[in-house]
């Protein structure tokens, strides 16, 4: 198995583990309120990587989480958090599935925006075409549209603006740090959400702290799969398997929630994905060319008398 593919497999593990994981988290929305799932999760998943960096040798503690670019990263992760399990708990799963596909197309225009990231017209056109399909997913104005899906765009847009901070923070900076530190943070922000909305705590039973460990476990098999998958192979063509997440969420929403999205739906998820695939492509694409011109650059520096 080439590099490449192996990441690629790695990267539809990773998305299937996410869309049963937000499967699992809809299912708890019957018995828990969002604010509680938060700060449930938020727990669990804390102890899990803090038991996890403890076991591997590394403090848990570090003052990188101070940092301002870090700090910035978990609120708009724990914004994004809230939004989408409120989503999930208001809206079939496979239409918050289809909003959230168009993080990746927001994270393109920010860096052009806010970044300084260079984007030729090509890119333009496919961001502007992604949103187009956002828009036949929403049908903002039309019978069909559902206030509560704006949640879902409000997640999408947050954990957009927690991908372009991530881009600002050194890479010296550990993905498992970056997680506990957001995984922290979501503890307080749900139980002030709760207490602010007077809701009372319910007490989970057997099965459901199983479900919620179920949970953890899955996100951090998930995270660690994203990570192995980053690192082999052609990094467009495994990111561009992000967007397998769709059909895995499909295929549950269709299986476990007698969910079917009308036609209209599935020619906007198509369309974002498309344009995503291709902005990702582009990017890579540029990225490498750039790379090159630079080294070539450099080896003729080198053999300069």
């Amino acid at each position: 198995m080439t590099p490449t593919l192996r990441g690629a497999a790695l990267m539809t593990l990773a998305m299937g583990l996410f869309a049963a994981e937000d499967a699992l988290i809809k299912g708890l929305s019957g018995a828990f309120s969002a604010a509680q799932i938060i700060w449930m999760l938020g727990l669990g998943g804390t102890l899990a990587f803090a038991a996890w960096m403890a076991a591997s040798g590394r403090g848990v503690w570090s003052p990188v989480y101070l940092q301002r670019a870090v700090l910035r990263r978990s609120v708009f992760e724990v914004i994004g958090a809230l939004c989408f399990v409120s989503a999930l708990a208001l809206i079939p799963l496979s239409l918050a599935s289809a909003v959230i596909q168009a993080t990746p197309l927001v994270v393109a225009l920010g860096a052009a925006l806010f970044l300084g990231a260079r984007v030729g017209w090509r890119r333009w056109l496919a961001i502007l075409v992604g949103f187009g399909g956002v828009l036949l997913i929403l049908r903002p104005g039309s019978d069909s549209f559902d206030p509560a899906t704006l949640l879902a765009v409000g997640g999408m847009l947050s954990l957009a603006v927690r991908d372009l901070a991530t881009r600002t923070i050194p890479g010296t900076v550990s993905g498992a740090r970056l997680s506990i530190h957001a995984f922290a943070a979501l503890i307080p922000a749900g139980l002030i959400l709760q207490a602010v909305l007077g809701i009372p705590v319910a007490t989970p039973n057997a099965a459901q702290l199983g479900i919620l460990a179920l949970c953890v476990g899955i996100g951090m098999a998930a995270y660690l799969a994203v990570v192995s998958a980053m690192r082999a192979g052609d990094i467009a063509v495994v990111s561009s398997f992000r967007y397998t997440r769709m059909l895995f969420a499909l295929l549950i929403a269709f299986a476990f929630f007698n969910e079917r999205p009308d036609a209209a739906t599935l020619v906007g998820v198509a369309i974002v994905i498309a344009s995503g695939v291709f902005t990702l492509v582009r990017e890579a694409r540029l990225a490498r060319a750039a790379s090159k011109a630079r080294r070539a650059k450099l080896d003729a520096a080198a053999n300069e008398p």
